[in-house]
This record gives C-alpha cells, sequence and structure tokens, in this order.
C-alpha cells in the first residue's frame, strides 16, 4: 500500500491526521483471526475486537466473501430507493428479535441520534411535547453532541457547551433515582443493559424490569443501547433477551458489521413516527453494508456464537479467578465475551502499554479497570495463549 518506512509513516501521521487521541508508535497493516500485524511484522494476539467490533475475527472469510460478490452487483444506489438488501435485512433482525422495523445508519452515536429524536418525535405527538431523556451516570452513547449530552461521563460535562439539552442523568442501578426524576416532561428512559465503557457493570434485573414497569405506567419510551452488547457478544443475540423485558427502541452497531461500517436502530411499530425528511443519512442502508450485515448476523446465528461466547467467557473468567489472590484481581465480572476485572492501583493504563509491548491487545476504560472484549471467534487455545502475557505484564507493573 505504501513504500513509506514505519518512522516515516508515524511521521506523517503527526502531520496530516487530526489529534483526538493517543496513539502508540506503531501502524498495524493487516489482521488474521485473532490476530493483528504491524507494519514491522509483529503480531498482536487481540483481546481488545477494535472495541468488541471484530465480532469474527480480523477478516474473516464471510465478510471478504460478501463484500467481494455485492461490491460486482450494487454498491449504493441512494437512499432515495429500496435496495434488496436493505429489505432484506431489516426483515432479518426483526425476525429475531422483539422489534417490527428497522433504520440503518453507520455509527452507533449515528443510530443513537435516531433513537432520540424517535423519542421526541412520539413525545410530541402524544404525550404533550414531553422531550426530556432520562440516562444513567457512567454511561456511554457516542461522540455528536446529542450522544455526548446523554453520556454520562462526567469530563465531558463542560465540554463544547452548548451542547443539546433535555437530558437528566442518574445514578445507575438505582430505581427509586429515575422514579424520583420522572415529570411530565419525560419522554423516554435511555440505558445500557452493561456499562462498557463504564466499566462493565452489569444492570439488576429488579432493576430493569423496574424501568419497564415504570415505562408502561407512564406511557415512557424505553430505549435499550445495545450498541456493545448486541449480537451474541453477552451470551445471548441481544442481552435485553436474558431480562424477561421488551424494549420499546433498540440500537446496534460495533459487532453487526464485524469491522464495517454499520448500525442499525430497531423499534415497535407504534413508535416509529417519522414523517418523510425527519430523518434519513447518505450511507444509511447502502448495498454494500447491507449485504455485510446479513452475512454477518447469519453467521453468528448459525454458528451459535451467543452460547460459546458464555462458554468461553466462563474460561477466561476462569483463568483470572486463578489469578486473583496473587495480584489482587477484584471484581472479574461480565456476561458472555464482555469481561472485565479490578487492579489493586490506578495502574490501568500502564497494564495496557505494557502488553502491548508482549504482543497483547487489551483495554482499560476506567483508572483501574481492564477490559476483555475479544471476537466471538476465541479458543481455549487463544485464552491459554493470552494467560502468561497477563501474568508477566502484572508482574512488571505491579510489583
Amino acid at each position: 500500500m505504501t513504500d513509506m518506512s514505519a518512522a516515516q509513516l508515524l511521521e506523517t501521521a503527526k502531520k496530516r491526521l487530526v489529534y483526538v487521541t493517543d496513539r502508540p508508535p506503531l501502524v498495524m497493516e493487516r489482521g488474521e483471526g485473532m490476530y493483528l500485524f504491524d507494519t514491522e511484522g509483529k503480531r498482536y494476539l487481540d483481546f481488545v475486537g477494535g472495541w468488541a467490533v471484530t465480532a469474527l475475527g480480523h477478516c474473516p472469510p464471510v465478510l471478504v466473501k460478501a463484500l467481494k460478490r455485492q461490491a460486482e452487483i450494487l454498491v449504493n444506489c441512494s437512499p432515495g430507493f429500496f435496495n434488496t438488501g436493505m429489505i432484506a435485512f431489516a426483515d432479518l433482525l426483526v425476525r429475531h428479535s422483539c422489534f417490527d422495523q428497522a433504520w440503518f445508519g453507520n455509527t452507533g452515536a449515528e443510530v443513537n441520534e435516531a433513537a432520540i429524536k424517535m423519542a421526541r418525535k412520539h413525545g410530541s405527538l402524544h404525550r404533550m411535547g414531553a422531550y426530556e431523556i432520562i440516562t444513567t451516570e457512567h454511561s456511554f452513547h457516542g461522540r455528536t453532541l446529542a450522544t455526548m449530552s446523554a453520556t454520562g461521563k462526567p469530563q465531558w460535562t463542560a465540554l463544547f457547551e452548548p451542547k443539546a439539552g433535555g437530558f437528566i442523568h442518574v445514578a445507575f442501578n438505582d430505581l427509586q433515582a429515575i422514579q424520583k426524576t420522572v415529570s411530565e416532561k419525560t419522554v423516554a428512559i435511555m440505558l445500557e443493559l452493561i456499562q462498557g465503557e463504564g466499566g462493565v457493570n452489569i444492570a439488576d434485573a429488579a432493576y430493569v424490569k423496574g424501568i419497564r414497569k415504570l415505562c408502561d405506567e407512564q406511557g415512557i419510551v424505553l430505549i435499550v443501547d445495545e450498541v456493545q452488547t448486541g449480537l451474541g457478544r453477552c451470551g445471548t443475540l441481544f442481552a435485553y433477551q436474558q431480562y424477561g423485558i421488551e424494549p420499546d427502541i433498540m440500537t446496534l452497531a460495533k459487532g453487526i458489521g464485524a469491522g464495517y461500517p454499520l448500525a442499525a436502530v430497531l423499534a415497535k411499530e407504534k413508535f416509529c413516527c417519522f414523517a418523510a425528511g425527519d430523518h434519513g443519512g447518505t450511507y444509511g442502508g447502502n448495498s454494500l453494508g447491507m449485504a455485510v450485515g446479513i452475512a454477518v448476523v447469519e453467521e453468528i446465528i448459525k454458528r451459535d456464537l451467543s452460547s460459546y461466547a458464555v462458554k468461553m467467557g466462563d474460561y477466561i473468567k476462569g483463568k483470572l479467578s486463578a489469578e486473583a489472590s496473587r495480584f489482587n484481581l477484584t471484581n472479574i465480572r461480565g456476561r458472555g465475551l464482555l469481561l472485565a476485572f479490578d487492579v489493586p492501583t490506578e495502574a490501568g493504563k500502564a497494564i495496557v502499554n505494557k502488553a502491548l509491548s508482549k504482543g497483547l491487545l487489551l483495554n482499560s476504560p476506567q483508572p483501574a479497570t481492564i477490559r476483555l472484549m475479544p471476537p466471538l471467534i476465541v479458543e481455549t487455545g487463544h485464552v491459554d495463549e493470552m494467560m502468561p502475557i497477563l501474568r508477566a505484564t502484572l508482574e512488571e507493573v505491579l510489583a
């Protein structure tokens, strides 16, 4: 792709790319299964999976085949027309969920915006103009102005003001806090069933059922953000299926495209209240993306990767538990292959960096938390390869 050396690539990146985050001084070049390779040929065992994106691993054959086949037929006919893939993919997702209709976007933030707009349109039509949306502290819903406003990250409170108004943050797993906050202005409650960026914080069953009951009693829309938890990641195709409730609106992204930019919002028919021109997007529902989505979701269902995620998640947690006393690891948690554990000091970043130098990709969403989100195709051999690297890393950083 380029004849530049690694040093030249990094220098060009520094000059030409807008700075938005700290990146290590290496450049990834290719991927295969559970591994990434940089321009120097070094191999990295990937237990981040692009933040739960590469559900089928890097460059899975089913994805490559779908891209090649569809690229020769139709890439994008514009959102002004139906295309066969758009219809088929919407039907596939609806048949395997509790929802009636779908709209397709490209990112989690984009479909969360759509869900917010849908709820507020519903409020304008059916709840006397109610517009406020209750979300939770330490939640994460995206980086647009509206989704940043919805997000419960305290460090974002004063950033890019004035952001979109009408969002109220309450404590997570605290039903009383939500009950006290609901008013005649409340149109929706927006919830992650497992807060990924917040540190893999799991919603209690009674809490979720209580929110569903409250929404039913008050006529409030329940939006479940499954951008990170959906598509088999947590042990069922969608995480809401573990709670015995049905949301009114659900958002999906990350794993739905296995690395290809793809997202969806699904909703019950009564909440699909957009008029022509209320919402849209140039690339939403394009034929190439639909072919990818169908291939990926069908592969997850066919291989029952949801159940497999439970098996492998239990295996990983067992391995971590065996090291817990040695390194004072606490709160080993998660469902399926969305896992985390806490370390005794705020050494998360140092652990990630040290592991990277040893060829292992980890994530630290909070200062004292390590998160694991490997592709759903991870095998016991990969875990057995990961553990000695993690052990050596913890020995060096926590010594």
